[in-house]
């Protein structure tokens, strides 16, 4: 059929909401307090453009679409705040990598011996590994939460095993 003797609404299909970071459930929503203020900063910034598209009367199918979409990360991200468990890495113990904690890790066997790595565990949603923020949930960051400097902990880095060494842990 001709898509010029259907009507438009019946065009339209229901828009695709991108999901939010992954938070497996049951798992509590920790976040940093800089990762709370982010989110809060996010939810600003969406229900600003949200207002500007409500104002935007040129297209109304373009407005409908668009309206949906923000209300719906509008609605993900207000639940995901509302879910929050702020953990201020101030208050975690300073010898033992924890959430909030900076850690620098350097390989003593397997992968490149003597490679350092160094990230911050932190919520789902501060996450990037580009900025070196890793997910409390990560592979990773379990592996070494727990640990003291000094201490070896094994990492399985897909099929590969590497022995490292926690050589510093810092809380900002």
């Amino acid at each position: 059929m001709s898509r010029a003797f259907t009507k438009e609404e019946d065009a339209q299909e229901q828009p695709i909401i991108p999901p939010r970071a992954a938070l497996p459930a049951g798992v509590p929503n920790y976040v940093t307090p800089r990762g709370l203020e982010l989110l809060r900063e996010e939810l600003t910034e969406l229900e600003t453009a949200r207002a500007k598209a409500e104002a935007n009367r040129e297209n109304e199918t373009d407005r409908t679409r668009q309206l949906s979409i923000f209300n719906g990360k509008i609605s993900a991200l207000t639940a995901r705040i509302a879910s929050a468990k702020v953990v201020d890495p101030k208050n975690q113990p300073a010898d033992e990598v924890r959430f909030g904690a900076t850690v620098t890790l350097k390989t003593k066997k397997g992968g490149k011996p003597g490679t350092t790595r160094k990230f911050t565990i932190v919520g789902v949603d501060e996450a990037s590994v580009p900025e070196g923020k890793i997910a409390f949930n990560a592979p990773i960051a379990q592996a070494v939460q727990g640990a003291k400097k000094g201490e070896t902990v094994t990492l399985q880095l897909g099929r590969n095993t590497e022995t490292v060494e926690v050589t510093e842990i810092v809380y900002q």
